[in-house]
């Protein structure tokens, strides 16, 4: 679908969100072209760590944990008459929680309506029953593969991983490595190509749409997923409190009072390491203040995943 044909739940939402009237002229330069890309995939296959390559910039939270991506990111890429707006997807999998439903249906919901959906694939994990779920939600008229992970893969499993999802008859299909780089802008350039006629979205400079207090509180959780390494990564929920710059506290949530000695650590040590690692990231002069506070099972309540804004 186009951007000349503006419908759908998700472009509408997008719409409304910018303050955008689809039907004005003043939206449209003539020759400009634009369009929403969606990332979508099993989790850990890299669609972040893709669109923060294909952008220049930070506009997702990584880890190595499956399932890092809770929230739908945006992120821009300006070329001369042509703007990209990535859609990143929270990973597809076979939910356990309300927090799973929500974040499936999430993804599902941001990939209807664009004008192509990248299907992510891990070259390093063979093409299974779960990238082909995935792929059966998709619309081949609008699917492009990108087979990820190619600097680590090696060229037999990167041509296995391309042999084995050409069932998708895809439009068309891309090695990459979102680490290195290689591959990546030859996928740009054809995402380009298929870009409609339609309207610059964002403005010059403007990396993605998230609200900066949940950025914020997304690269606390970053952060947290990087310095904890036992159970906590399913169990983290990260919200920002109070705001009133350069003064920041951000409100951590646990499941259990086990947990939060976890989250504490001794002495304090790992908050004191989250936040020096967020600060780092923030501009000069934040300060931050992390609270842990346990919210039994929140996960698995539909009223508290909410609440939290999944």
């Amino acid at each position: 679908m186009s951007n000349e044909a503006v419908s759908g739940r998700f472009r509408a939402q997008f719409v409304y969100l910018l303050g955008m009237d689809p039907a004005s002229d003043a939206m449209f330069d003539e020759g400009q072209r634009s369009g929403l890309i969606a990332m979508v995939g099993r989790p850990n296959v890299g669609k972040s760590s893709l669109v923060n390559a294909i952008c220049g910039r930070k506009v997702s939270i990584v880890s190595d944990k499956p399932q890092t991506t809770r929230h739908r990111v945006m992120g821009v890429l300006d070329r001369e008459s042509v703007q990209l707006v990535f859609v990143d997807t929270p990973g597809l999998h076979k939910p356990v929680s309300a927090l799973g439903e929500r974040v499936n249906a999430t993804a599902l919901e941001s990939a209807g309506d664009v004008d192509v959906q990248c299907l992510v694939l891990d070259a390093t994990r063979e093409f299974g029953r779960g990238d082909r779920w995935v792929a059966d939600r998709m619309d081949p008229s609008r699917l492009v593969v990108v087979v990820n992970k190619a600097d680590i893969a090696g060229p037999d499993r990167v041509l296995a991983a391309l042999a084995a999802s050409a069932v998708l008859d895809a439009g068309a299909y891309f090695p990459v490595s979102a680490k290195t780089g290689d591959g990546v802008e030859a996928l740009v350039d054809h995402l380009v190509g298929l870009m409609p006629s339609g309207p610059r979205w964002f403005n010059d400079g403007e990396a993605n749409d998230m609200p900066q207090e949940l950025w914020v509180a997304e690269l606390v959780r970053e952060q947290l997923l990087a310095v904890v390494h036992d159970e906590l990564p399913y169990s983290i929920a990260t919200r920002v409190t109070d705001w009133e710059w350069p003064r920041i506290r951000c409100e951590i949530l646990v499941e259990r009072e086990s947990q939060k000695g976890m989250v504490i650590g001794r002495g304090g040590l790992v908050l004191r390491e989250v936040g020096r690692r967020v600060r780092a990231q923030l501009p000069e002069g934040a300060f931050i203040e992390l609270r842990v506070r346990v919210d039994k099972d929140w996960q698995r309540r539909p009223d508290r995943v909410e609440r939290l804004g999944y």
